[in-house]
């Protein structure tokens, strides 16, 4: 019995989209209207702790700005964590613009690489977090689906929506939960929101 009980399930499999929310929200930063890549940065290390609690309780910080080299080209990943439960290194690129093809791509290149040279014995293959300022829902769909790399976009807000926006999203994530454990009721993991 205790063996049967180490065994994983389908169910105690965690998924990034699972641990992975969208949007986060960045007000701590006190970014003013204008302000670029590095900026986002430089403020986001500066605030590393807070940074941490908003992505959630499972990430780790890596490093920043890691420099990898593919053919004769030099490239710098923004942001680099590990995430304890997927257990996998977490790739992020940020974007002060809308997601585009472009970005899921270059995450792609940065995700073979680190599959290949950065992941050690007993972990999961990378997963890539494109953090942009805008997410096209159909653009999305189209550059993500099906790539052999596990890469999400989620957006990012520098302050914090409106009440009815909150709200409405509170009451999208309960009903998502209360709809996952009528489909399951042996389910006892959440979406983190």
């Amino acid at each position: 019995m205790l063996r049967k009980g180490q065994q994983q399930t389908p169910d105690d499999v965690m998924k990034p989209e699972e641990e992975i929310k969208d949007p986060f929200f960045f007000e701590f930063l006190n970014l003013k209207d204008e302000y670029s890549e590095s900026d986002l940065e430089a403020a986001l290390i500066a605030k590393l702790e807070t940074f941490l609690l908003e992505l959630g309780g499972d990430f780790t910080f890596v490093g920043r700005q890691r420099r990898l080299r593919v053919g004769n080209a030099w490239y710098k990943i923004d942001l680099l964590f590990f995430h304890r439960r997927l257990r996998c290194l977490v790739i992020i690129d940020l974007k002060l613009d809308e997601l585009s093809h472009a970005d899921a791509g270059q995450m792609h290149l940065y995700l073979n690489y680190a599959r290949e040279h950065w992941m050690v014995e007993g972990e999961n293959p990378p997963v890539g977090l494109i953090l942009c300022a805008e997410k096209d829902s159909a653009v999305a769909h189209y550059a993500l689906e099906g790539l052999p790399n596990k890469v999400l976009a989620a957006e990012y807000r520098t302050v914090l929506p409106k009440e009815p926006v909150l709200v409405a999203e509170i009451e999208k994530t309960i009903h998502a939960i209360e709809t996952r454990r009528a489909g399951n009721p042996k389910a006892t993991r959440t979406k983190r929101r």
